[in-house]
Formats: structure tokens, sequence, C-alpha cells
């Protein structure tokens, strides 16, 4: 059970990185497309990695 859960935190935590280095990568432009702002980002990624 506790490995279950460091196991799923680590997880989360690979996905909120990967979500804000994808994210970054992209222009003002194709940000805005999606309708994020620059300074959203880790807020974004934060939100699609709750359970």
């Amino acid at each position: 059970m506790f490995v279950s859960h460091i196991l799923a935190k680590i997880h989360a935590y690979l996905t909120y990185r990967a979500t804000v280095n994808e994210l970054s990568k992209l222009s003002d432009r194709e940000l805005d497309d999606l309708g994020i702002r620059r300074f959203q980002i880790e807020s974004v990624a934060r939100r699609g990695v709750k359970p």
C-alpha cells in the first residue's frame, strides 16, 4: 500500500514535469491558441495530474 502510494506520487511528478517541459517549448502564439498564458503553465500542469 505504501509503495503504491509513493509510486503514484513519483508518476504524478514525472507527468507534471513532462507537461511543463512540453508546454514551455511552445511559442506564445501556440499557447494562446490553447488558451494558456506562459505564467499559467505550472498550474495547468498541476491540474493535469490531480487524481
